[in-house]
C-alpha cells in the first residue's frame, strides 16, 4: 500500500468565519492554527499547505484565564542600542491593535519555515465583527 501525499490539484481550500468573543486564547488558537495547517482534512500532507482560510472576527474580546492579562508581555527590539521595548498583552488588547494578540498566538503553533509563513497568510484577523471576506461565503464555526 502507497503512502497518499496531496499534490497541488488535489487541495480544496474553504473559507471559516470564527467568533472569538468569550473563547479562551489558547484554545481559539489551537483550532485557528489546526484549520490552517489543513490536519482537520482527511488529505493531510506535512510537507504541503492544505489548509484553508480562517477569518477571526471580535479579537478584542478574547478571554484571557489566569492573569495572563497584566503579567504575560510581548517583545520586539527597534535594531537602536538599548531598544528593547515589550507591552503587556492586556495593553494591547485594549489599545489600537487587539488582532495582533490572536495573530501572534496562532503564530507560535504554526511551523517555524516557509510553509509555516504560507500558511499565516491565510489568516485575517478583525477587532470587530465587519470583516470584507462576505464575497468567500465562508462557514460560520462555534467553538466550545
Amino acid at each position: 500500500m502507497k503512502t497518499y501525499t496531496a499534490t497541488p490539484k488535489d487541495i480544496r481550500r474553504q473559507w471559516f468565519v470564527i467568533d472569538a468573543e468569550d473563547q479562551v486564547l489558547g484554545r481559539l488558537a489551537t483550532e485557528v492554527a489546526r484549520r490552517l495547517r489543513g490536519k482537520h482534512k482527511p488529505t493531510f500532507t506535512p510537507s504541503m499547505d492544505t489548509g484553508d482560510f480562517v477569518v477571526v472576527i471580535n479579537a478584542e474580546k478574547v478571554r484571557l484565564t489566569g492573569n495572563k492579562r497584566s503579567n504575560e508581555r510581548f517583545f520586539w527590539h527597534t535594531n537602536f542600542p538599548g531598544g528593547l521595548k515589550s507591552i503587556t498583552i492586556g495593553a494591547e488588547l485594549d489599545g489600537r491593535f487587539p488582532e495582533r494578540v490572536v495573530e501572534r498566538a496562532v503564530r507560535g503553533m504554526l511551523p517555524k519555515n516557509i510553509l509555516g509563513r504560507q500558511m499565516i497568510r491565510k489568516l485575517k484577523v478583525y477587532k470587530g465583527p465587519n470583516h470584507p471576506h462576505a464575497p468567500q461565503t465562508p462557514q460560520e464555526l462555534k467553538l466550545g
